[in-house]
């Protein structure tokens, strides 16, 4: 955690604060964000064409653009802009990943829970260890979220106000269209009560989970039963409309109408993917003791599924905008080829063909080592997706890793795994008078 907080520092002490500074930077570079940018705007005109203002507005985010239209000086502000966002990017990517693992497990679980199962109540408090993390990761993306709003940074590019004044020289009647929706006080309530909302679920399924142990019936379990089946009527829907508050708002004149089950789907792989890791190192450890390797390979069946199901979301949503090739909609995907070529194909492959390969065979998936290997590639392709998602529509061309990037996940990550291990030490590590941990005890096929 210091060693990440150290990196998000120097993050933001490195960021330019003039135009000057970001002269010197392109020069030792060889000015190739210059060049670059050149490059991208060229391939938009292409690609847009003459449509691309066919109501009056361009079709793609005007911070992609260089300011060519006002000389040298409005693209090297133009760029000023793109690298004072990086560092919160950044950190806003990292708090964003880790807050979904936790928040997709929460949907594991309850999921759980309305389903009845039987497999998986040994692995419950596992679940309802990472889900402590909820609170605190909703805490830390709200204050993102009204820093955002209160305009202390601008990765939000809509919540600027000239973009909805009529009179100003940067009115977009598009955004300005959209602004019943995309406006900052309802764009707060909307997250206060999807924050409020899952954390509540949480609060009462964790305290009702703990006195189902000491019950000397099943009202406890009824009652979470019920919450659960509740609970996951909230969740696909705020679930949603949070992937397009927080994620497609980056993009505001862009949508895609399966956005919301393509977040979902890298959600739950990446959270499936934890609850495995987790419940192999607490094994490995000599706890954990009714777990077995059928459990593991449940486990690693849901990741593998999963996995395809996000690579089906992903091919759909991309296939069908590219071939259509409608200007408004194809620069989301162009901008992220030209601009992103590495980190969008490589994480295609770690998303899709790594995870196919290892876990298609019904033997790996009980092997532990196996799985964590897996894992480790899941999730930095999952990170990868995020960044995918965030990166191009606050920074543009002007990215790279260094250190905003790795002290961003090196923080929260290790926040993560003090809070999880923390809240999985406080309570024993088995539901013991669940209806169903006998049969989950003795689960083997």
């Amino acid at each position: 955690m210091v060693v990440g907080a150290i990196g998000i520092v120097a993050g933001f002490l490195t960021a330019p604060s003039s135009t000057e500074e970001v002269k010197e930077m392109m020069a030792s570079h060889g000015d190739g964000h210059g060049e670059h940018a050149e490059d991208s705007h060229a391939t938009m005109e292409h690609h847009g064409g003459a449509e691309a203002g066919h109501d009056g507005h361009e079709a793609m985010n005007p911070r992609l653009e260089p300011a060519h239209d006002g000389g040298e000086d409005a693209h090297y502000e133009h760029v000023l802009h793109q690298l004072q966002n990086r560092p919160w990017s950044a950190l806003y990517i990292a708090c964003f990943f880790f807050f979904m693992i936790a928040l997709g497990v929460l949907a594991f679980y309850a999921i759980q829970y309305a389903a009845q199962a039987g497999w998986s109540p040994v692995l419950f408090r596992v679940m309802e260890g990472i889900t402590a993390y909820l609170p605190v990761g909703s805490i830390i993306i709200f204050i993102l979220l009204v820093l955002s709003a209160f305009h202390v940074n601008h990765i939000f590019h809509w919540m600027d106000p000239e973009l909805v004044n009529p009179e100003s020289d940067h009115y977009d009647a598009l955004i300005a269209g959209k602004s019943g929706y995309l406006n900052v006080p309802f764009f707060l309530i909307r997250a206060a009560i999807y924050l409020i909302g899952w954390n509540l679920y949480r609060h009462f399924s964790r305290r009702n989970s703990l006195r189902q142990d000491d019950a000397e019936d099943n009202r406890w379990f009824k009652k979470n039963f019920k919450l659960s089946a509740g609970f996951l009527v909230f969740f696909i829907v705020t679930e949603s409309m949070m992937s397009w508050d927080w994620i497609m708002s980056f993009d505001p004149h862009w949508f895609s109408t399966l956005f919301g089950w393509y977040v979902f789907a890298g959600m739950m792989v990446s959270a499936i993917t934890v609850i495995s890791m987790v419940a192999i190192v607490l094994k490995s450890q000599g706890y954990l003791e009714f777990v077995n390797d059928s459990h593991i390979h449940d486990l690693a069946k849901f990741m593998f599924g999963f996995s395809i199901f996000w690579t089906y979301l992903w091919f759909s949503q991309f296939m069908l905008i590219w071939y259509s090739n409608i200007p408004e909609e194809v620069t989301y995907f162009i901008t992220r080829i030209e601009d992103y070529k590495l980190p969008f194909f490589g994480m295609l492959v770690m998303n899709f063909i790594f995870p196919v390969l290892l876990l298609m065979n019904s033997d790996y998936k009980r092997i532990n080592w196996f799985v964590i290997l897996t894992g480790i590639v899941i999730l930095a392709g999952h990170y990868i997706d995020v960044f995918n998602m965030v990166m191009p529509a606050t920074v543009g061309e002007s990215w790279f890793i260094g250190l905003p990037e790795i002290g961003s996940v090196f923080f929260f990550f290790g926040l993560f795994v003090f809070v999880v291990f923390s809240a999985l030490a406080k309570a024993p590590l088995l539901a013991t008078r669940n209806p169903f941990v006998k049969e989950s005890k003795h689960f083997h096929y």
